[in-house]
């Protein structure tokens, strides 16, 4: 059975759960899971680790993401994009390219965002969207978001469509009604696309369609493609066996020294052990999640 990462092309209108469960059984897995949920409306890159490189999915989840996204100014809604109805309307600026480009330098950097009411965010272990479509609306404390990129690609009537890289946690239906805001106006999504998913560039998708037709033909990426940030350390057999064992070894090398540090293992063959720590200023080396044997490292 295969052990990789899935760049998923998800569909519009299925969560991401449903697109996990139906990859899940194209491939034949009990393990899979994705690794940041994309609302229904949505679409784009969705990476589902599949077997091994589940043990990955939480490394996934801490990078940036890139949105394509096309905003609708001068009506807001309950949902912040299409299928909810409209709660407001307000004037949308008579110039909206220029507002936008005079809004824009406002929100970037380190921003605070207050999460949607419809999202999955839980308050006392209810989902805040289940509470949402009850009525009822809780108080949702602002957190901290950074805004990397935010690029006007154009404008088109009462409509404008932008590019966002941003960090873990950013909600773009909210940052859409607060640019808005700033301006004056109001503003819903009408399209959300996610184009790419540190550390994968865009592109390199793979659709639902090609997945249940022909899984077997499907590319994988390697369960360490998913960490190039981290420095590599290569061990002998001997080390390797060691370490597959949970033994703390040894650091050697140039990574030897650094303290604290997360690496990836490598033993002979460029066969890919799993994740370790430097302990002890940086002088031994401890096995942190180990890997079951996954063959010559096909990146």
């Amino acid at each position: 059975m295969p052990h990789g990462i899935l760049l998923l092309d998800k569909p519009r209108g299925l969560s991401s759960n449903a697109a996990v469960q139906k990859v899940r059984r194209a491939f034949g897995r009990e393990k899979a899971g994705h690794t940041g949920s994309l609302d229904p409306l949505a679409t784009g890159m969705l990476p589902i680790c599949l077997g091994e490189a589940t043990k990955v999915a939480g490394y996934l989840l801490e990078g940036d993401k890139e949105y394509l996204f096309t905003a609708r100014f001068g009506q807001r809604t309950a949902t912040g994009d299409t299928e909810g109805e409209v709660v407001e309307t307000a004037a949308v600026p008579d110039d909206l390219a220029g507002a936008l480009t005079a809004a824009i330098p406002k929100f970037l950097g380190p921003i605070k965002q207050v999460p949607p009411m419809y999202s999955a965010l839980k308050r006392d272990g209810q989902p805040l969207y289940r509470l949402a479509r009850q009525g009822i609306e809780v108080e949702r404390e602002a957190r901290p978001v950074t805004i990397r990129e935010l690029v006007l690609l154009g404008v088109g009537g009462d409509e404008a469509r932008l590019r966002v890289r941003c960090s873990k946690g950013t909600y773009v239906r909210t940052l859409a009604e607060d640019l808005a805001a700033s301006m004056g106006s109001c503003a819903h999504l009408t399209a959300l696309r996610r184009s790419a998913v540190a550390p994968f560039p865009p592109g390199q998708l793979v659709t639902l369609e090609q997945v249940e037709t022909a899984a077997a033909t499907v590319p994988l990426l390697a369960p360490d493609a998913a960490l190039p940030q981290l420095p590599v350390v290569e061990l002998d057999r001997n080390l390797a066996t060691r370490v597959r064992q949970g033994q703390r070894v040894p650091a050697e090398g140039p990574t030897a020294g650094a303290d604290g540090g997360l690496v990836r293992l490598y033993g002979p063959a460029e066969r890919f052990l799993g994740i370790g720590s430097l302990e002890q200023g940086g002088t031994v080396l401890k096995p942190v999640r180990l890997f079951n044997d996954l063959g010559a490292n096909p990146t």
